[in-house]
């Protein structure tokens, strides 16, 4: 209950700091800024405090003092000249459109969101297929960051800055230190930040658009965005053309092709696991980022309004100062939530400038804008990004993404890799391209400054992830793309044909991430029995917080780091590779394999990373030859399961 009361603060602060700032704004508009605004500010202030002193309870007092001065402070600099703006017509019509089609969509997202974060079933914790890889990563950091000072460490690697944008995680932190569940620390805030992502989206399309019916459209293609996939799906379902395992999407015939996107894994038309035979990668937006991924869903949260602001602050003749202000906070608070979202929102800010100076408009509000920002987000780039991404394979050059993989040479043709990934949408926005249309031109201005870098630049280790920044992309150009849609829908007024011809619209715009979406619906697989979930009880409480663990680095669904937060000598590289660590995993994963075949041995190892306990599980059994007599006799054993399945040993002080 006071994590909800907390949160309830910040949420109406930031509603009522909104409507100080820019009371000009539409009362609906000033509703979605003030929510963003006070998340914000939740995920924020007691991180801050967290530096001086700690992520505890005590610290979140403190931070509520913090957020009482700012309050005082955006009072002080309130509008006073700007009438308040209340509630009208067009907000009523708006809310309508949102109850329409953001409310089901939130409503999908609250499901999601409790079968995939560690649904209780039988004793056993249960996620969905695209949580089983991340989730854990997720849980590991917010269970150890109670607590704890920052900086702070990555928890499965010790000694090693946590670079990670981590705020989406302490948010859930802080609901787990005012009384709730691990589990509703994911769902809540989860749901509560995808309302958000869809009613935001929707709104900046209101505001882009001319038609809200072209708004509504982008929406949709937005959130149930697939592609051309559902064509191998269904290309001659009479025969079986492959196996499982091997060109398995078109193994089966009929309706057992049905059942291999519902029931495989990674089967659905979009992002197949078999990357080589298909290329399909172009995930859908709400089953492989908003679910999984909390850092890009916590990123496009703040994002939005960031674009709202700054679209809606280009287009009047009078800017509003404030406004660019406001943005520059927002903006300058989302590097350590989601990196790759401050750097498209970079990149489109970017776009505009360009565009601006070419008109030779003033550039008052830009070095507002740009000046706030810098004294923000420098500190986080510096103290936590460039530290991280200044590791070898982070910053590379690379032609047309995952199409071009290593820069080996291109699998598909370069037009027909986006048109069978994107789908029809691309052919509309290829085609809209060639319109004499002002506005459209100005919104692809800030969205192909994502794109023509996102094609030549690749910014992490793992080449997909420059997704991140071409779903920016794709969210921009969805505006200009479907108010060209209509404007081709309106031509063939009178065409008998017309409605026949929407319905083929509508399957190919949205077939392929239907049946994702469908997917994970009914997916359901144990990440944790329930004897990881009693051994992560045990640790949970009856060992120090701080205590360290010797486990395997083969796990990542280890229920010590995951579940209890503690901390381990090294997690497993299915993350911390992809993090720049490449050369310290390998190193203390060989000592981690010498010590579980030899402890007497290899005693140094335990002193090196001051391990406390040591954990002999299913995945430390794996590791190869254990010598389990060593531990019995060498160590203290502190806890053991009926069946054996997990022991924890102490290990001796000296």
């Amino acid at each position: 209950m006071a994590a909800f009361v907390y949160l309830a603060i910040c949420l109406a602060c930031g509603v009522l700091a909104m409507q100080w700032l820019l009371p000009g704004q539409r009362a609906l508009y000033r509703l979605w800024l003030g929510l963003c605004l006070g998340l914000m500010a939740m995920m924020w202030l007691p991180a801050l405090v967290a530096f001086v002193l700690r992520f505890s309870v005590a610290g979140h007092l403190w931070a509520l003092g913090l957020l009482a001065l700012l309050m005082a402070l955006c009072w002080l600099a309130r509008d006073r000249r700007t009438p308040l703006r209340r509630w009208g017509g067009e907000d009523r019509r708006d809310l309508r459109l949102l109850v329409v089609i953001a409310l089901p969509l939130t409503l999908l997202g609250a499901y999601l969101q409790f079968t995939h974060n560690l649904r209780t079933e039988g004793g056993a914790l249960y996620v969905g297929q695209s949580t089983y890889g991340d989730l854990a990563l997720h849980t590991g950091i917010i269970t150890s960051l109670r607590d704890a000072r920052f900086p702070a460490d990555y928890s499965i690697l010790p000694g090693a800055r946590l670079s990670y944008p981590f705020l989406a995680d302490s948010l859930s932190t802080t609901f787990m230190l005012l009384g709730c569940s691990l589990q509703v620390a994911l769902v809540a805030p989860g749901t509560l930040m995808m309302a958000l992502v869809f009613s935001g989206y929707l709104l900046l399309a209101l505001r882009m658009a001319t038609r809200r019916r072209a708004a509504a459209l982008a929406a949709l293609l937005l959130f149930i965005n697939g592609g051309l996939g559902f064509l191998y799906s269904f290309d001659m379902m009479g025969v079986s053309l492959g196996t499982p395992g091997a060109n398995a999407l078109q193994s089966g015939t009929w309706l057992q092709r049905l059942r291999t996107i519902l029931d495989g894994w990674y089967q659905t038309p979009v992002n197949h696991a078999e990357f080589t035979q298909y290329n399909l990668r172009w995930s859908n937006i709400i089953a492989d980022m908003l679910i999984p991924q909390r850092a890009f869903l916590a990123g496009w949260v703040f994002l939005l309004p960031c674009l709202y602001l700054l679209y809606d602050g280009l287009r009047p003749r009078q800017r509003n100062v404030r406004a660019f202000a406001l943005l520059g906070v927002m903006a300058g608070g989302l590097p350590l939530i989601h990196t790759h979202s401050f750097l498209a929102l970079g990149l489109a800010s970017a776009g505009w400038l360009v565009w601006d100076l070419f008109r030779r408009r003033p550039l008052a509000p830009w070095l507002v804008y740009g000046g706030v920002v810098l004294v923000l987000a420098l500190p986080q780039l510096v103290g936590f990004t460039f530290r991280q991404s200044g590791a070898e394979g982070f910053l590379r050059v690379q032609f047309n993404w995952v199409n071009n993989s290593g820069g080996a040479g291109l699998r598909d043709g370069y037009l027909w890799f986006w048109i069978k990934n994107v789908g029809l949408p691309f052919v509309l926005i290829v085609l809209s391209l060639f319109e004499k249309n002002e506005k459209h031109r100005f919104m692809y201005t800030s969205a192909f400054a994502i794109f023509i870098v996102a094609e030549l630049v690749l910014f992490q280790p793992n080449e997909y992830d420059n997704n991140k920044l071409f779903y920016v992309w794709y969210a921009l150009c969805l505006v200009p793309a479907s108010e060209y849609a209509f404007t081709l829908w309106d031509r063939l007024r009178g065409l008998r044909a017309r409605p026949l011809l929407g319905v083929l619209a509508g399957v190919v715009f949205f077939l392929s991430g239907a049946l994702s979406i469908a997917r994970e619906c009914v997916s359901n697989v144990q990440a944790y029995s329930p004897a990881a979930v009693a051994a992560a009880r045990y640790v949970e409480q009856d060992t120090p917080p701080h205590s360290v663990f010797m486990t395997s680095h083969a796990d990542h669904l280890n229920p010590v780091s995951a579940l209890a937060g503690r901390t381990i000598v090294c997690g497993p590289g299915l993350w911390l590779h992809w993090h720049g660590f490449e050369q310290e995993l390998s190193l203390r994963q060989q000592e981690i394999d010498r010590f579980y075949r030899d402890p007497q041995a290899n005693l140094p190892v335990l002193q090196k990373y001051g391990v406390d306990y040591v954990l002999l599980g299913p995945s430390e059994r794996n590791l190869g030859r254990v010598d389990q007599a060593a531990l019995d006799s060498g160590f203290t054993l502190v806890y053991h399961d009926a069946q054996d399945t997990y022991r924890i040993y102490e290990v001796p002080e000296g």
